[in-house]
């Protein structure tokens, strides 16, 4: 059975990876007597008529079907777990599995602090480390020190994502504007728009998105062992590179030239989201948990394209079924996780615009979902995927927001805002690499 799956991007992160690491703790032997069976407490972000919300709306009914228990679900923002995340965790009042960002900032630095249970029984029992390739398993795992890539599973991802552009073909359309094949093609179409009145992008500088352009510009001048450093700490990175020092300078020209916004300073990503499929704006750049949204919610035809000109593109696998050490329902947790990487919830996920992990081909029917997936796969099949540009520490997304709004308002100029960030990662990388 041919199956969609990330492939060889993140291989070579999970060799270099083990190089980092030492032995880690062991599997899932922790105590469950007290479980009573019969709730499971659910919390995620992903919104109702995203791939991965419907796919688990179903789950949860065949799981209650399946098991007589009950799921007590929370929708819970992505800001709300990624802030409370520690003391939700820490408390008695911890669900029982929680959605939760994948990377050695968030998975790994839960795991470090003994908040997430390991998941090695579970693996072995459910065969996940068949059905999910070598690759994914790379942000599933992560060592004593909270780095991914070796050590016990501490989460189970489902889908993968990556980010791109999305587009309004109707505005491309009403001002003369073709699909981009090159950054000079990106830099016109953007010009053509400007002189039009029209502000191309779709920003938010608040919270994710302007963050992921700011690295996709990075992963522009950049090769493979520019993120093992960038990520894995390989070896130190200079923020006077060619690549920071080209991100952080474009971002700062795009907005004089307005390009970007400067009221982007205070948007956050569903500001941006929404704005664009309002028709406000011709393009957004982010990632591919909007593709569903965008398909019941855009009233106007658009359409995706890859960064031009770019091998690389932020992404990875998605988000990750962590477990909770405090949870009172491990068993049930584990039997839902299992029953979101059956072929038929798979198959939802990737006919609604997510990117399914353990799919048949065959399944997959939706000409939308299909473009998504053959971009992905566009990806995985030159190395593309370059991870995320907050994840080598528990604090640089904060810290790169606050850098790119001075950026955007003027208030620090883009050397300023380098050297600042420069510090502020080494400062992190120390932390927890010691």
């Amino acid at each position: 059975m041919k199956k969609f799956r990330l492939l060889g991007a993140l291989a070579g992160l999970a060799a270099t990876a083990v190089v980092l690491t030492g032995c880690s703790a062991g599997g899932s032997a922790d105590d469950r007597s007290n479980e009573d069976g019969k709730t499971l407490k659910l919390w995620h972000f992903e919104s109702e008529d995203s791939a991965m919300g419907k796919a688990w709306k179903e789950s949860i009914e065949v799981f209650e079907k399946e098991t007589g228990a009950k799921v007590e679900f929370q929708e819970k923002s992505f800001e709300q777990i990624r802030k409370t995340a520690s003391q939700s965790l820490n408390s008695d009042q911890a669900p029982d599995l929680i959605e939760y960002n994948k990377g050695n900032a968030t998975a790994g630095l839960l795991a470090s602090q003994g908040l997430l249970s390991p998941l090695d029984d579970a693996v072995e029992k459910y065969g996940w480390d068949d059905k999910l390739a070598k690759s994914l398993q790379t942000t599933a795992r992560y060592d004593e020190k909270g780095v991914m890539g070796s050590g016990s599973w501490y989460g189970v991802p489902d889908y993968g994502e990556y980010v791109e552009f999305y587009y309004n073909k109707e505005l491309f359309e009403k001002y003369g504007v073709e699909v981009p094949k090159t950054q000079a093609d990106l830099e016109e179409a953007m010009a053509t728009f400007e002189s039009k009145g029209v502000t191309p992008l779709a920003e938010s500088a608040a919270e994710y998105p302007l963050g992921q352009l700011w690295y996709q510009l990075a992963l522009s001048k950049a090769d493979r062992s520019w993120v093992d450093d960038y990520q894995l700490y390989e070896n130190p990175v200079d923020f006077s590179d060619e690549q920071i020092t080209y991100a952080t300078k474009t971002i700062k020209d795009w907005t004089d030239k307005g390009y970007i916004s400067a009221d982007a300073t205070g948007m956050k990503a569903e500001d941006a989201g929404t704005a664009f499929i309002s028709g406000k704006y011709p393009m957004f750049f982010s990632g591919s948990w909007w593709y569903g949204r965008f398909t019941t919610e855009m009233q106007q035809d658009w359409g995706t394209f890859l960064y031009p000109g770019a091998e690389m593109s932020p992404g990875s696998s998605g988000n990750l079924w962590v477990v909770p050490t405090k949870a009172k329902n491990k068993t049930l947790a584990e039997k839902f996780i299992d029953i979101t990487l059956r072929p038929d919830m798979q198959a939802l996920i990737g006919n609604n615009g997510g990117v399914p992990v353990a799919a048949d081909e065959a399944d997959i029917t939706d000409e939308k979902s299909k473009e998504l997936i053959a971009n992905f796969n566009t990806l995985t099949e030159r190395d593309g995927l370059g991870y995320y540009p907050d994840w080598p520490t528990s604090t640089f997304y904060d810290q790169l927001n606050a850098g790119l709004q001075s950026v955007l308002n003027g208030s620090s100029t883009p050397k300023q805002v380098n050297e600042e960030l420069g510090q502020q990662y080494a400062d992190g990388v120390k932390a927890v690499t010691g």
